[in-house]
């Protein structure tokens, strides 16, 4: 009787007044001791209700019932299809709702509707991935900074991926800590290409400059990714491969920098050589597996001395007994190599690998000062 009263008052009564009514009405439904009869009136009506011309009165709706755990699922599928508002308030918070049917609304709704289930608490895994994969940036930003949210790593290679250029993206991904090496440095390069082509159209460098200090600033982060995080070094290292990215200037410097097992990991991919075994070979001081295995990758032959040096230093006793954990290139490892080189005749002006280390030379000792400066 009182539903009833409730549906012939509201075909006259102001939007205002209806939506409190509603509300009122809603919550009651929600009451443990309401009859049979009256819970079977009301959820007869709120279909009817649902379909109120006003968004304020399907608000109040979904208001008064989005976080009740015991609301039916037929009446809670109901309320998350409404358009605008109402639908995205049901669909942030309401329990009711599984992995499934917010992976469907996800994939057949509006952007109103991806964002409010990307801001859920508690987001499932399979459904941000879906979310990071079908979402504009706006939702993706927003499950980026859920962080109550089981966000799998290639699903923040997605977002990476598809919204790199946009920097609200790139602050909140590198804010991050659960982010993968591999997009850690996908996003580097992405920002790296960028600032390349700003600096070289304002020419403060030439196009070359600019993409080599591009280049070699983002072979600095991966060695830097590799340092910090070596869970997934194997993983950064493959998806360099995948890209085009694994150099022999990328391998000198993760050398020069006293990583060995980014190294280690970079031979192994290039060669097909499992790590074990690459490491075995490397191992032997006399070089001459080292040898066998640096010609069957293809490195420059002029670069064989820095990057046998390398070895000998990173190996010897008295290197490993460092405490050292800076990050970036070791200027001891260096100075040991274009001593080699220089002990030769090489000049930096005649040999370019020698200049290219010199540059380095420089870099590690910004590096060291740095790092004191912030120590004092």
């Amino acid at each position: 009787m009182i539903v009833r009263q409730f549906l012939l008052w509201a075909r006259t009564a102001p939007d205002e007044a209806r939506a409190k009514a509603t509300s009122a009405l809603a919550r009651s439904y929600l009451r443990s001791d309401l009859g049979a009869d009256d819970r079977a009136e009301m959820e007869a009506a709120f279909p009817v209700i649902a379909r109120d011309p006003s968004p304020q009165v399907r608000l109040a709706l979904a208001m008064a019932l989005a976080r009740h755990p015991l609301v039916p699922a037929d009446i809670v599928l109901m309320l998350a299809a409404m358009d605008g508002e109402p639908g995205a308030v049901v669909l942030a918070v309401s329990p009711v709702l599984n992995p499934a049917e917010l992976i469907e609304f996800c994939e057949s709704g509006d952007a109103t509707k991806r964002l409010a289930i990307a801001s859920r608490a508690g987001l499932p895994a399979e459904v941000a991935a879906v979310v990071a994969e079908a979402a504009d940036a706006r939702a993706c930003l927003a499950l980026i900074r859920n962080d109550s949210a089981d966000l799998p790593g290639f699903a923040l290679g997605r977002i990476v991926a598809r919204f790199s250029h946009v920097p609200a993206m790139r602050d909140a991904l590198l804010a991050r800590p659960d982010l993968p090496a591999a997009a850690h440095q996908a996003l580097i390069r992405a920002v790296a290409g960028m600032l390349s082509n700003f600096v070289a159209e304002r020419q403060w460098l030439s196009p070359g400059a600019a993409a080599r200090v591009a280049r070699e600033a983002c072979d600095q982060e991966a060695v830097a990714s590799a340092q910090r995080g070596a869970a997934d070094v194997r993983e950064l290292v493959e998806d360099m491969k995948r890209r085009g990215q694994l150099t022999p200037a990328l391998a000198l410097r993760a050398l020069l920098s006293g990583q060995m097992r980014m190294f280690i990991e970079m031979v192994s991919v290039l060669s097909g050589v499992p790590t074990d075994r690459v490491a075995a070979m490397i191992a032997d001081r006399s070089g001459s597996t080292f040898r066998l295995l640096y010609d069957r990758l293809g490195l420059p032959r002029g670069a064989y001395v820095a990057f046998r040096t390398a070895l000998e230093v990173v190996q010897s006793e008295s290197y490993l007994d460092e405490e050292d954990e800076a990050v970036g290139l070791r200027r001891r490892i260096i100075d040991e190599v274009i001593d080699r080189y220089e002990v030769s005749g090489h000049t930096a002006e005649g040999n370019r690998l020698l200049g290219v280390l010199c540059r380095w030379r420089d870099e590690a000792a910004r590096g060291a000062a740095s790092g004191e400066g912030l120590a004092a």
